[in-house]
C-alpha cells in the first residue's frame, strides 16, 4: 500500500478538535436520554414502554444514515456533508427540547439521528487520514475519549441535568456545542482530492429503501420482541421475516450494483473484516453492560437515576487513564498485545460482577467498572487502528461507515440479548427457588415465624402471617433477579474471551510497514 501524497495544511491535532466535539455530541446522546425517559413519559402523558420510542427512533435513523456517508460525501463534498450533519443535529436538538408531544418528539429524534449518524464515521475517517500509520495509535487514543467515555458519562450527566433542571436541557446543551463545532469544522477541516465533490453521482435509491426497511424492522424486533414473547407473537415473526428479506435484498444490491450505497469490497481486507467482528462483540458488551447495570442498581439496590450513573463513573475514570497511557507510550507497545490485554481485563471484570449479591457496597461495583473501563479503552482504540491500517485513505470514509453500522447493530443485538437473558433466567431461578418456600422446609418455617412475630405489633396474627409470606416471596424474587444478572455478566465475560483468538489473525503495524517498504 503506497501512502497518498496529500497532507493537511493545518496541524492535524488542531483539526481533531471539531471532529471530537461533533462525535462527542452524537455518542453522548445515545445514552444521555435513558435516565430521563420516566420524566418524558410524564410530560407527554404516555406509558414508560411508549416512551422508549424516543430511543428507538434515534437508533433507527442513525443506523440508516451511517452507511450512506460515502455516497453523500461524494455528492456534497465530505467537509460540506460533515458540517451539514452538525447543523441538522443541532437544530433538531433544539426541536427535541421544545417538543410537547410524543409524535413530535419521535419526529425530531429521527432528524437528530439522521444528522448525528454521519458524524462518528466521518470523524473517524478524517482522523485516521490526518496522520501517518505510525502516529494513528496516538490519534485514535484521543478519539477514544469520545468513543469510550461519552456513553459512560451520558447517564450521569443526563441524571444530573434532569434532576436539577429539567429533561429538555439534555438537548439544549447541544446548541452551543454544535455552533462551536460548525465554526471549527469550517476553519480547520479540508477535503483531500478523493473526498471532494464529484460530478454525476447517482443515488442508490433501491439500496437506500432496502436499508430503511431492514434496519427499521430489525430495530423494532430487537426493542419490542422480548415484551411480546419473541416468536410466540405473530407480528414479531412477520417483522423478522421482512427484516431478513430486506437485509438479503440490500446486500445483494450492494454486491451486484455498480453505483451502490456502500462498497463491500472492504471486506476482502482480512484486517478490516476480523477487526470489525471483534468491535461488534465489544460494542455489544459495552452497551449491554451500560443497559443492565443501572437496572441492577435501581431495581435491586435502591439507587436513584443519578446515583446509579455516579456508581458507574469509575469506568470513565479507568478509560480516561488508559487513553492517556495509550497516547503517551502506547505506540511503543504492539497494538495486538494491547487488544488482547484489554479483552482479558473485560473478561475479568465480567467474572467479578458474577460475584455480586444484595449486600454489596458501592466499592464492589466501582472496582469491576474501573477494570472494565481500562479494558474497553485498551482494546477498542487499538483495534480501530488495526482494522484500518491496511486500507487506502480513499477507502476510509466508506469503511468507517460500514464498520460503524455493524457496530451499531452489535450494540442493539447485545442489548436485546441481555434483556431477554435477564427476563428468562430470572424465571428459571424463580422456578428453582420457589420450591424452598414450602412448609416442609424447616428454614422457611423458622424465617416465617420470625417475620410473623415482627409484624404482630402492626396487625392481627393472620395479617402478620400474610405480610411475612409476602416479604419472603419478594426476597425470593430479588434473589432470582440477582441470579439472572450474574448469569448475564458471565456470558458477557465469556464473549470477550471467545474473540481473543481472532486478534492473532490480524496483521500488526510493524508487519504492515514492512510490506509498504518492500512494495
Amino acid at each position: 500500500m503506497a501512502q497518498e501524497a496529500w497532507k493537511p495544511s493545518h496541524n492535524p491535532w488542531i483539526t481533531c478538535i471539531p471532529l471530537m466535539v461533533a462525535a462527542f455530541m452524537f455518542v453522548l446522546d445515545e445514552t444521555i436520554a435513558n435516565v430521563a425517559l420516566p420524566y418524558m413519559a410524564g410530560s407527554f402523558s404516555v406509558s414508560r414502554q411508549e416512551s422508549t420510542w424516543v430511543l428507538t427512533s434515534y437508533l433507527i435513523a442513525s443506523g440508516i444514515a451511517i452507511p450512506s456517508v460515502d455516497f453523500f460525501s461524494k455528492l456534497m463534498g465530505r467537509k460540506n456533508f460533515f458540517i451539514a450533519g452538525i447543523i441538522l443535529f443541532t437544530v433538531s436538538s433544539l426541536l427535541c427540547g421544545l417538543a410537547n408531544s410524543l409524535p413530535m418528539m419521535v419526529i425530531t429524534r429521527i432528524l437528530q439521528g439522521f444528522g448525528g449518524g454521519v458524524l462518528l464515521p466521518l470523524a473517524q475517517a478524517i482522523n485516521l487520514e490526518l496522520f501517518p500509520v505510525e502516529k494513528r495509535a496516538q490519534s485514535m487514543a484521543l478519539f477514544g475519549l469520545v468513543v469510550v467515555i461519552a456513553p459512560i458519562i451520558g447517564p450521569v450527566l443526563g441524571g444530573w441535568i434532569t434532576t436539577n433542571w429539567s429533561w429538555p436541557f439534555i438537548y439544549f446543551i447541544n446548541i452551543p456545542i454544535g455552533i462551536l463545532a460548525v465554526y471549527l469544522a469550517k476553519e480547520y477541516i479540508e477535503d483531500p482530492p478523493y473526498a471532494r465533490k464529484q460530478e454525476n453521482v447517482k443515488i442508490d435509491s433501491i439500496g437506500f429503501f432496502a436499508l430503511i426497511g431492514w434496519l427499521s424492522c430489525m430495530q423494532i424486533v430487537l426493542d419490542k420482541g422480548n415484551d411480546a414473547d419473541w416468536f410466540g407473537s405473530n407480528w414479531v415473526c412477520w417483522m423478522t421475516f421482512f427484516a431478513v428479506v430486506f437485509a438479503l435484498w440490500f446486500f445483494y444490491i450492494q454486491a451486484t450494483k455498480k453505483n451502490s450505497l456502500i462498497d463491500l469490497k472492504v471486506f476482502q481486507d482480512a484486517n478490516f473484516s476480523i477487526g470489525t467482528l471483534v468491535q461488534i462483540v465489544m460494542q455489544g458488551v459495552l452497551l449491554a453492560s451500560l443497559a443492565i447495570l443501572p437496572q441492577f442498581l435501581q431495581g435491586l439496590m435502591g439507587y436513584d437515576a443519578y446515583l446509579s450513573g455516579l456508581a458507574m463513573m469509575p469506568r470513565g475514570i479507568g478509560a480516561l487513564l488508559t487513553v492517556i497511557f495509550i497516547g503517551t507510550i502506547g505506540s511503543k507497545i504492539d497494538n495486538k498485545i494491547l487488544v488482547i490485554t484489554g479483552l482479558s481485563l473485560l473478561s475479568i471484570a465480567g467474572f467479578m460482577l458474577c460475584e455480586l449479591n444484595l449486600q454489596i457496597s458501592t466499592l464492589n461495583i466501582a472496582i469491576p467498572n474501573f477494570i472494565m473501563g481500562i479494558g474497553m479503552a485498551m482494546s477498542m482504540i487499538p483495534i480501530i487502528t488495526l482494522s484500518t491500517i491496511t486500507l487506502k485513505n480513499e477507502q476510509m470514509t466508506n469503511a468507517s461507515g460500514v464498520q460503524n453500522l455493524l457496530k451499531n447493530l452489535g450494540g442493539a443485538i447485545g442489548t436485546s440479548i441481555v434483556t431477554t437473558l435477564i427476563s428468562r433466567r430470572a424465571q428459571a431461578h424463580q422456578n428453582s427457588l420457589v420450591e424452598n418456600l414450602s412448609n416442609l422446609n424447616d428454614n422457611f418455617l423458622e424465617r416465617l415465624q420470625s417475620y410473623t412475630g415482627a409484624f404482630m405489633n402492626q396487625t392481627d396474627p393472620i395479617g402478620a402471617q400474610h405480610m411475612a409470606q409476602n416479604l419472603l416471596y419478594n426476597q425470593m424474587l430479588q434473589q432470582a433477579n440477582m441470579g439472572a444478572f450474574r448469569d448475564t455478566f458471565e456470558i458477557c465475560a465469556l464473549a470477550c474471551l471467545v474473540i481473543i483468538p481472532l486478534v492473532f489473525f490480524i496483521k500488526g503495524i510493524k508487519k504492515v510497514k514492512k510490506t509498504q517498504k518492500t512494495s
